[in-house]
């Protein structure tokens, strides 16, 4: 398993009857969690949420606001820090299972000897863009909604990160490939956290079993003969990681060699136990970059 275990702003302080409860810093956090199919370990601990999400039997759902809360606060990681808040989709603008790949891609990044150039596609927020660019990369963050784009400039700043260390494109992830394909331009490493689906701002519809190989492939082209890592995050049920194991051996590794690892991404719960987040199929370079 990929556990992200350096948190101490963020804590699963404990799971069951398909909820989960967080420490985002001062604020403690109860959403829904279809993989919590067990008991609550400790019931008592539950009355210290300060917001409640509520699933509606009809799709999507609302916060009950248990006492008053900031807009938006920080929460850092080490030197990174970001800027969270309860959305309307139940998030909160981190996954913070994530930083089991942020340390992984950093020490790569760090290890090299060259300047690298990374590109994270679906990147969200900014989370490992903010860590790829701290460890040393130039990345360039694709992300059809305008509005993550922002957010995730939002963190770069807050994270003290150079304007000159991130490209922001707002785009329909394949389509860019495809164009960066065309014109030749090549990364060291490449991320993406695809959705199960989701529509590009021109419309364009994705379906992750549809569409995810392609994307793979795509990538590839663009992906340095010397490069360093490529990382594929799932979050679809059903998606197992040999999934992502076998389209990485297909492709990254199948010319270039080197490692090939997937597995679960959890999260450590202090009540007991580990909390499942999805999958990620990492391939790395073995040997000097």
């Amino acid at each position: 398993m990929f556990i992200a275990s350096g948190w101490k702003d963020y804590e699963v302080l404990d799971t069951g009857d398909g909820e989960k409860l967080e420490r985002w810093g001062d604020v403690v956090l109860r959403r829904p969690d279809p993989q919590a199919i067990w008991p609550k370990l400790r019931p008592e601990n539950w009355g210290a949420a300060d917001a409640h999400y509520h699933r509606s039997q009809k799709g999507g759902g609302e916060w009950e606001f248990l006492r008053k809360l900031p807009e938006r606060w920080v929460v850092s990681y080490g030197r990174l820090r970001f800027y969270v808040r309860p959305t309307g989709f139940k998030h909160t603008g981190l996954f913070p299972e994530q930083a089991a790949n942020w340390d992984w891609m950093g020490s790569l990044l760090r290890k090299s000897k060259k300047p690298a150039r990374v590109l994270n596609l679906f990147g969200y927020t900014g989370g490992a863009t903010c860590a790829c660019a701290l460890a040393g990369a130039h990345v360039t963050h694709v992300d059809a909604a305008k509005g993550m784009v922002q957010w995730a400039g939002e963190n770069r700043k807050l994270s003290g990160i150079g304007e000159e260390s991130v490209r922001w494109i707002v785009d329909d992830a394949k389509k860019f490939v495809l164009r960066e394909a065309r014109r030749g331009v090549l990364y060291d490493g490449i991320l993406m956290d695809p959705p199960s689906y989701g529509r590009g701002p021109g419309g364009e519809v994705w379906k992750l079993e549809d569409e995810l190989y392609g994307l793979v492939e795509a990538c590839e082209t663009v992906l340095a003969a010397d490069a360093l890592f490529m990382l594929i995050n799932s979050y679809t049920t059903g998606l197992q990681p040999a999934v992502l194991h076998n389209m990485l051996s297909m492709t990254a590794a199948k010319s270039r060699g080197g490692r090939v690892v997937a597995d679960e991404v959890v999260l450590p719960v202090t009540a007991g136990g580990v909390l499942p987040c999805g999958a990620s199929g990492r391939w790395e370079r073995l040997g000097e970059p």
